[in-house]
């Protein structure tokens, strides 16, 4: 039975009541109650009765529950929007939601518990609101079509086989996962609807009047998830920061020429898949309100076992490895190009193929073509790499023809831009081999000539770079002109800028906030007993400089406005008192930049920062 797509929700004042909305009467009725001030729950039915105090509501799902200080609260979907078809299964969007308190009072909160119950509140909705959730009642969305047809005779529901990587709401859905692992009469795995968090589109296409469907997914892992400075490199498990795995689907018509189908009225299924993700070793970006944060890469006794096992887990779910380097090899990221080839020649893995491509270099001066002299070099195991495909018929009934042997796992130094750029040429080579081989090109064909779904392909990679990039860096990806036009512009060029002092200002003084929006859903446990971790524990001479820099503004405005003579001996005087204020606070906020950056506060660094009034003080990585 797929998962209940349509709940009604009563509430009264001791409970939640989870009742299942079923279009055919035949269907067993189950529902689920929730005790308000235990915070229990049974799998109930039938349903109990409603009272006249009852509140009801439809929603879509529960993303699940998240226990803060003032108790636990049930998160619910209360709208969606449809993207879109894989196959006979709908895919959506989450469009709207609630936070519902199960109590009905602060338990006895203080004044700064209720401040800091707010702050939690204020983080959940905003990761809530990144607008990058999707979800499905009938197709596991955490697989690829590949692995999907491995698990095909799986008798486990949805959330049991769902990759644990990209089952972003696992956490939150615990509370009904013990339920259901505890006695099989509790089994709610019909209520456990699993979300993943990324990018999701899905289009309908045709070329020579063969019409056909195009998607394209990229799921981000919850491990080491986070913003683009907070979150860099390996963790001790091999998960690396801004792992993102993309897969290009094509769905069409079996009984056409070039793709004669062995089961009747049955649908063609093509998918490749590609990787992306932060330099597997230790390393991060001390924000310092510079423009370029200054590079650390940490002598750290872990690297080579958290290397090996980062690989480890990429050919387990993908095979070889076919890995592209995309970082400069001159300047301030030379070293970590160094440092990655040092690793890659200690692993000495025979299947993990290593290629430093150094992208500005190559491709400047607009030279963009040139990106397709990666084909050139990985021409042969791209060949054997291949793609899945499969035929599926009306009644699920599965054909595997060919499997994708290997994956291609792009980097730069923040697996946006330049990546992206990377990914969409793979995609568009491979692209052009699948459509041959099922008869909607001919063999001499491109869909480079088909300017309409040229333009289809080329949008929907821009805004997956656009997707992916604001999750990690807080803007859209630079760069996306090429993908959107085929050329870079000037025009290109000018919103990329935009773009840099956007993300500038947003890493530095917005984005610890948003890494506790992370770290708050994804795995920090709030304790009702603790200290106010949100609370900003700085030194009061740091947080009141900024505003004496600008009361020194004001003062030497008022100097040149006020005055009858702004020339005046007394108004030079004036300004000059100003002047050197705004001066020595500067300089004191430039020698302290990181201790201006808005850092992260729930889940503590990975490193330490130098103490007020240090300048060049040492940034190590912190010891167990």
């Amino acid at each position: 039975m797929a998962i209940h797509s349509v709940i009604r929700l009563y509430t009264n004042a001791d409970t939640f009541t989870l009742e299942p909305v079923h279009s055919d009467a035949s269907a067993a009725a189950e529902s689920i109650v929730i005790q308000r001030s235990t915070g229990d729950v049974r799998l109930h039915s039938p349903a109990s009765k409603v009272s006249s105090d009852e509140e009801v509501m439809t929603i879509y799902g529960v993303i699940g529950f998240i226990r803060l200080l003032a108790g636990e609260y049930m998160v619910v979907i209360t709208d969606r929007t449809k993207i879109g078809r894989i196959g006979e299964d709908d895919i959506f969007k989450v469009k709207d939601y609630k936070v519902l308190p199960l109590s009905r009072n602060n338990l006895a909160l203080t004044e700064a518990q209720v401040n800091e119950e707010a702050s939690y509140l204020s983080l959940l909705h905003s990761h809530l609101q990144s607008g990058l959730f999707h979800f499905s009642y009938t197709y596991d969305l955490t697989h690829t079509l590949q692995r999907q047809a491995e698990l095909k005779n799986s008798t486990q529901s949805i959330w049991e086989r769902a990759d644990e990587r990209f089952f972003w709401n696992s956490r939150l859905q615990s509370k009904f996962i013990e339920h259901s692992n505890k006695s099989k009469d509790q089994d709610m795995s019909n209520f456990i609807l699993p979300i993943f968090n990324g990018f999701a589109e899905i289009q309908t296409a045709e070329i020579n009047k063969r019409p056909f469907t195009f998607a394209l997914f990229s799921r981000r892992s919850r491990h080491r998830a986070g913003t683009r400075y907070f979150s860099r490199g390996v963790d001790v498990n091999g998960n690396v920061s801004n792992f993102n795995e993309t897969e290009q689907i094509v769905i069409a018509d079996a009984d056409a020429d070039g793709a004669a189908s062995a089961l009747p009225g049955a649908k063609i299924v093509l998918s490749h898949v590609q990787t992306r993700g932060s330099i597997p070793i230790y390393w991060t970006q001390i924000n310092n309100i510079k423009y370029t944060p200054k590079l650390q890469i940490f002598d750290n006794p872990e690297t080579d076992n958290s290397f090996h096992k980062h690989f480890d887990t990429q050919k387990k779910f993908y095979g070889p490895q076919l890995v592209i380097n995309l970082i400069n090899k001159k300047g301030y990221e030379g070293p970590m190009g160094v440092a990655f080839a040092k690793q890659i020649e200690v692993l000495n893995d025979p299947e993990v193929k290593y290629h430093h491509f150094d992208f500005h270099h190559e491709c400047s001066k607009m030279k963009w073509h040139r990106v397709s002299l990666l084909l050139d070099h990985f021409h042969e195991e791209l060949l054997s790499q291949g793609y899945f495909k499969a035929q599926i018929s009306k009644d699920g009934v599965e054909q595997v023809s060919q499997k994708q042997t290997s994956v291609v796992r792009t980097n730069c130094m923040d697996c946006l831009d330049r990546t992206n750029v990377v990914q969409s040429v793979v995609s568009r080579w491979v692209l052009n081999r699948q459509l041959r081989e099922i008869g909607v090109l001919d063999a001499d064909e491109k869909f480079e000539n088909f300017e309409q779904f040229e333009s289809l392909f080329r949008n929907v990679w821009a805004d997956n770079a656009d997707a992916v990039s604001c999750a990690y860096s807080g803007t859209g990806a630079l760069k996306t002109d090429f993908t959107r036009t085929g050329n870079r512009t000037k025009a290109g060029a000018l919103q990329d800028l935009q773009n840099s002092i956007v993300r500038y200002v947003k890493n530095n003084f917005l984005d610890g906030t948003r890494q506790d929006a992370y770290d708050l859903f994804l795995m920090y446990d709030v304790n009702p007993s603790g200290s106010y971790p949100l609370v900003d524990t700085r030194p009061l001479q740091i947080k009141v400089l900024p505003l004496v820099l600008v009361l020194s503004f004001m003062m030497i405005l008022a100097s040149i406005i006020i005055p009858e003579d702004s020339m005046s001996t007394a108004a030079i005087l004036f300004a000059s008192f100003w002047l050197a204020i705004i001066t020595y606070v500067f300089k004191f906020i430039v020698a302290n930049g990181v201790h201006y950056v808005n850092w992260p506060k729930l889940v503590p660094l990975s490193y330490t920062l130098p103490p007020v009034g240090v300048q060049g003080g040492k940034i190590g990585l912190k010891t167990e």
